[in-house]
């Protein structure tokens, strides 16, 4: 169910059997700052439970980043360092639990659709106003809490502005401005930074064994997103789709191609998106079925059975909405991958010393970089950036990347 528990995601420390030095904050990547300021707040949080005065520990909390920095994992590893006793270890059942999103006292919420409403809303706030089974803190872990629609936001601020005494709110946005001023001002705010290649890369290395020069090249690749980066690196599918996408410059090479280009996106950003959305809601399917008991026997199954359809098109409902989110995420990602190809290209026309992107394209790069000059490709990325905004607004997929691919053709030899 939406708003409850639920498994999945990068979990803090990678679970990596017998946790991490620094335990589950140690492992969060290139973010020492924070990391210091949720250790102080775990150690006061500790010192409150013990009915000891303390300060640096509060009940709502707003993590901000760009995507990839982390928002959801240091929010995740914060929870498992509030409910462990010992901190955060990263190797007690707690730990393990919060990791795995299994634990009693956290609320997981990943809104499925584009958007999070009130209803759902009132049921998390009512969810999360019992009293901890543990003992210690009912934490609520809000990813994307910038889909919150105005009157789930209305809601929510009513539950922050008077939270239950153990409950602590962890909301997570890609900044302070996405969320209304009431709920922001009330948070304390947590900002993360884009980790740099090299720490991603060892990260890599050690948690899932890929080779270094592997696991730099899809650190540089993945521009500072961590998940994204371990996909690149372990999933050979993965690393082909983006292969495919940053082939798409060379085969611009006029209006026929360009709509071809435009095809082949969509269809990949669909077939992506299709399986990703079988391996998540056959599992549901199959979990309410079970829950209203199909496939028993005795009194009142074969009523329970018949009162499931409401249940199961619920579900439905919701699994339509997310297949639809997880669709314009794939594209997504794969405009941004072809945005940061150009941006390679702008880089080697203005002699900019950065690292460069597009792994194994470096040589398409820098001959598009020498037939094109950098007003060219500065129009290419405006391009891209202009199809991101209007799927934002919903404009129909392949209208915009047509129009996307028929610009970029059109700024000259590609």
């Amino acid at each position: 169910m939406t708003g409850g528990p639920v498994a999945g995601g990068e979990a803090p420390g990678g679970g990596a059997p017998g946790g991490v030095p620094g335990g589950v904050l140690g492992d969060l990547v290139g973010q020492d700052e924070v990391v210091s300021v949720l250790r102080q707040a775990a150690t006061a949080a500790a010192a409150v439970l013990r009915g000891e005065h303390a300060t640096g520990m509060t009940h709502a909390w707003l993590f901000t980043g760009p995507p990839g920095s982390g928002r959801s994992v240091a929010a995740r590893a914060f929870a498992a360092a509030l409910l462990c006793p010992d901190g955060g270890c990263g190797h007690c059942p707690s730990c393990h639990q919060v990791m795995a999103g299994t634990h009693a006292d956290m609320l997981l919420v990943r809104p499925d659709g584009l958007s999070y409403g009130v209803k759902q809303t009132r049921g998390l706030v009512l969810r999360a106003a019992g009293a901890p089974s543990g003992g210690r803190w009912q934490v609520v872990i809000f990813e994307d809490a910038d889909r919150a629609t105005e009157q789930a936001a209305n809601a929510l601020l009513k539950a922050i502005e008077e939270p239950a005494p153990r409950t602590v709110w962890l909301l997570c946005a890609p900044s302070a401005e996405e969320l209304v001023t009431t709920i922001r001002s009330r948070c304390r705010l947590v900002t993360l930074r884009t980790p740099p290649s090299a720490a991603i890369a060892q990260l890599l290395v050690t948690r899932d064994g890929v080779n270094p020069e592997q696991a730099l090249a899809a650190a540089r690749a993945a521009q500072g997103h961590i998940g994204r980066a371990r996909r690149l690196a372990t999933d050979p599918e993965a690393a082909q789709r983006r292969d495919e996408v940053l082939a798409v410059p060379a085969r611009l090479t006029g209006i026929g191609p360009a709509f071809a280009v435009a095809a082949a996106l969509v269809k990949a950003a669909d077939t992506e998106a299709a399986a990703m959305t079988r391996e998540l809601d056959a599992p549901e399917r199959e979990a309410l079925r079970r829950a209203f008991g199909e496939g028993s026997t005795g009194k009142g199954v074969a009523k329970a059975i018949r009162g499931s359809a409401g249940a199961m098109k619920e579900l439905e409902d919701r699994q339509k909405s997310r297949g639809t989110r997880l669709k314009r995420d794939a594209l997504d990602r794969a405009l941004l991958d072809l945005a940061a190809f150009y941006r390679d290209v702008l880089a080697v026309q203005v002699g900019a010393q950065v690292e460069l992107a597009s792994a194994g394209h470096e040589r398409d790069v820098r001959k598009l970089a020498e037939a094109s000059g950098p007003e060219v490709t500065v129009r290419r990325i405006e391009a891209i950036m202009a199809c991101r905004e209007r799927l934002e607004l919903n404009v129909a997929p392949l209208l915009a990347v047509e129009e996307m691919t028929l610009a970029l053709a059109a700024q000259g030899p590609a």
